[in-house]
Order: structure tokens, then C-alpha cells, then sequence
């Protein structure tokens, strides 16, 4: 099921969402504002997950072991490394 909706856009929106149809890459400037919805909504659930997650590991690790500033160190640098791969980010 589809709603129409009213919309405002800047210009710079309505030029960059008109010159993506007009390339075709999408079929309507609707078609590019879905994709976009769709999009943060990804993000928003993406961004809510992980810091649920950080706040259960922020949970474990004040019941857990101690463990030195040393070895934190290299647990997160581990941890970044492993999110600049999955994310193709280059360092």
C-alpha cells in the first residue's frame, strides 16, 4: 500500500533527487525519496542495535574479570579493525 504525501524539498534536494531520475537511476523522484526513507530507517535500526549492544557489553564487562588498560587497548583496536573491514573503510 502506497500514501501520498506532500513534501518540501531544498533546492539543492529537489536538483540532486531530479538528476538521479534523470540519469536513470531511478524511475521518479518518489521512487528516490522511498529509497531514502528507507535507507535512515536502516540506519536508525542499525544505530539502535549497536548501542544496545555497547550497553550490554558495558553490562558484562562491570560483572566480568578486571582487565589492564593494556590489553583493553588492544581488544577495541581488534574491534576497530574488524569494523573498518567489514565496512571496506581503508586506514
Amino acid at each position: 500500500m502506497t500514501v501520498k504525501s506532500s513534501i518540501s524539498l531544498t533546492d539543492e534536494q529537489h536538483a540532486f533527487a531530479r538528476a538521479l531520475v534523470d540519469e536513470g537511476r531511478f524511475a521518479s523522484l518518489s521512487s528516490v525519496l522511498q529509497q531514502g526513507v528507507d535507507l535512515l530507517r536502516q540506519r536508525m535500526y542499525a544505530e539502535e542495535a549497536e548501542t544496545a549492544a555497547l550497553r550490554e557489553l558495558l553490562s558484562r564487562r562491570r560483572k566480568g574479570r578486571f582487565v589492564s588498560a593494556r590489553e583493553l587497548d588492544e581488544r577495541l583496536d581488534a574491534m576497530i579493525a574488524e569494523k573498518r573491514r567489514a565496512h571496506g573503510v581503508q586506514t
